[in-house]
């Protein structure tokens, strides 16, 4: 068999190369073609996203504007964990036909989740996140510990973060404070209602549904189990989608700098905390 001639090789590898970067870099241009992004959405997450539009609603659109395109939203459930939701709504698509997006939003920004998902690229950061504890001021007038809780009637989303901690606070010395919703906003209703003394929730979703009212101040209380900085969260696309992803971050950066960025969080009640 005749060696493979060198010459050869050479142009067979700069046209493998050229082919990649063809692929890289023709999802954009396929996209202003279609005319349309396709975002991913989680449901039920306010004040991101959820059948009354959020944050993250106003974002894909403010984002697809800028790429001269329109929004085609695929609201989602979250799946057992964060590598299903990449891999249903950005890389693969639902064994049900649903999906992929082009973006999907709300992805952390984490680097054990990026080294588990390599077939998607996690990027442009927008907002970190935190639990936080507000307090009915009269109930409670003073809170720098977690024994301030202890006898009060604390509310906490079920099956989050926020209330694994409280449940597993001290051996689960305030377990009997703690009373579990369906969801971190009717905790927050039923803490403006006199239900409660405190809730402990994500710090968008106080915001949101307090709007800074001076009655229910915020405390920051340490939690073995809880980051003290927080979560930041940004949007991921396909690993090959190298323009697509470039033109995202530089729309980010354009909402970023004009302010409106901080816009769109302000009309949902909440203050953008920049990562």
């Amino acid at each position: 068999m005749k060696p493979f001639p060198r010459r050869s090789l050479l142009l067979s590898l700069f046209c493998a190369l050229s082919l990649c970067a063809q692929a890289a870099f023709a999802d954009l241009d396929q996209l202003r073609h279609a005319g349309v992004l396709k975002v991913a959405v989680y449901n039920d997450m306010q004040p991101f996203s959820g059948k009354s539009g959020g944050i993250d609603v106003d974002l894909a659109n403010a984002l697809a504007k800028k790429l001269g395109l329109r929004v085609n939203l695929l609201p989602f459930d979250a799946g057992e964990s964060l590598n299903d939701d990449l891999r249903n709504m950005v890389w693969k698509g639902h064994y049900l036909g649903y999906g992929p997006a082009d973006v999907m939003m709300h992805v952390p920004v984490d680097k054990a989740l990026m080294a588990e998902n390599r077939k998607v690229s996690i990027f442009a950061p927008y907002y970190r996140d935190r639990v936080r504890l507000v307090r009915n001021a009269q109930a409670i007038p003073e809170c720098a510990a977690a024994d301030c809780l202890v006898g009060k009637r604390v509310g906490a989303e079920k099956v989050s973060i926020a209330a694994m901690v409280l449940l597993g606070e001290q051996d689960g010395k305030l377990r009997d404070s703690v009373k579990i919703y369906d969801t971190a906003a009717a905790a927050l209703a039923a803490l403006k209602a006199g239900e409660l003394d405190a809730v402990l929730a994500n710090q968008s979703e106080i915001e949101s549904a307090l709007r800074g009212d001076p009655g229910y101040p915020l405390s920051d209380l340490f939690f073995a189990r809880l980051p003290r900085q927080g979560w930041v969260v940004g949007m991921a696309v396909r690993q090959d989608d190298v323009e697509l992803a470039r033109a995202l971050q530089s729309a980010v950066n354009e909402l970023e700098a004009s302010g409106e960025m901080a816009q769109i969080f302000a009309r949902y009640g909440v203050r953008q905390v920049k990562p």
